[in-house]
């Protein structure tokens, strides 16, 4: 709150400033002003259309759009959503938070409309290249989603193992809380 009045009167200073632009459309996301947060990183995509984190955002702030409107409006948004996701992991390798919204998107979609595990655990072998923690938690996200309860165990222990923060912790406990084995989920909070 306090940010976006100086920011709007830095921007009337120095409107093609880059950095601004993107803090405003990230303050817009924050605040589910999607249209707002697409205006900012659309003009961003196009000045810069090699910049790979502008692509996630703008696909991101689609991407929400869309579940909030009805899904027929937002079956137009699929293939833009795709395509800015597809581009940022083209141009950063690295770009971890890209692979995770890959991951999510095929998992969440029907396959009728391009959804596809297969996908998923693609991207999510694709995370585990660039961290081992988070390839696993996407390997374990994946396999709980199809139900594979006892391979998404295996693969939240992993993250325990090789990263051990309280996401990896919290991920196992859920997961036993989801199959009804308090026990379990007790044993593994301590």
């Amino acid at each position: 709150e306090k940010a976006k009045p100086i920011l709007l009167s830095y921007l009337k200073k120095y409107p093609k400033d880059k950095l601004t632009r993107e803090y405003l459309g990230d303050i817009a996301s924050y605040d589910k002003k999607w249209d707002t947060a697409l205006g900012y990183y659309e003009e961003l995509v196009k000045e810069q259309p090699s910049n790979a984190n502008y692509h996630f955002k703008y696909g991101g702030a689609l991407g929400m759009k869309a579940l909030s409107i009805s899904r027929i409006r937002a079956l137009t948004y699929i293939d833009d959503i795709k395509e800015h996701f597809h581009k940022a992991a083209e141009l950063d390798p690295n770009h971890i938070e890209t692979r995770w919204a890959l991951v999510e998107l095929y998992l969440q979609l029907p396959g009728i409309i391009g959804g596809s595990t297969s996908k998923a655990r693609d991207y999510a072998l694709e995370l585990q290249k660039i961290s081992l923690v988070d390839g696993y938690l996407a390997r374990g996200y994946v396999e709980e989603h199809q139900n594979n309860l006892k391979e998404a165990e295996q693969f939240y222990k992993s993250a325990i193992k090789v990263g051990g923060s309280p996401i990896t912790y919290a991920k196992l406990i859920a997961l036993y809380e989801k199959d009804n084995e308090p026990q379990k989920a007790l044993d593994a909070a301590t």
